[in-house]
């Protein structure tokens, strides 16, 4: 019983360090996207870093990334910035890769 034990607690730790990893990923992500569209709108300097916070704020709004699509790709179409939903969504694929990366480095 108690080498069961042992392997549930083991499970139990890697699930949470899963967890809190693709937390992580998900956070690097949308700050990854939110300096992308503060480029795309014309933003630098602390108006970028405040602008890709917000988008960072934003995934918490409902589970899934529907929530941070929708804030970038409304505030690009009321800049009037043409950005194709694809490209958002495209980029966000990449972007989720290049924060996954960077989270397991450690970086």
């Amino acid at each position: 019983m108690t080498s069961f034990n042992k392997r549930e607690e083991a499970f139990e730790r890697k699930f949470v360090l899963d967890e809190e990893l693709r937390f992580k990923a998900m956070a690097r992500r949308n700050r990854l996207l939110g300096e992308w569209v503060a480029g795309k709108l014309g933003k630098s300097g602390q108006d970028a870093t405040d602008y890709a916070k917000s988008v960072i704020l934003a995934d918490f709004e409902e589970a899934g990334d529907e929530d941070v699509f929708r804030k970038v790709s409304g505030d690009l179409a009321a800049a009037g910035v043409s950005v194709g939903e694809l490209e958002i969504r495209e980029t966000m694929e990449r972007l989720l890769a290049v924060a996954v990366e960077e989270v397991q480095a450690g970086n």
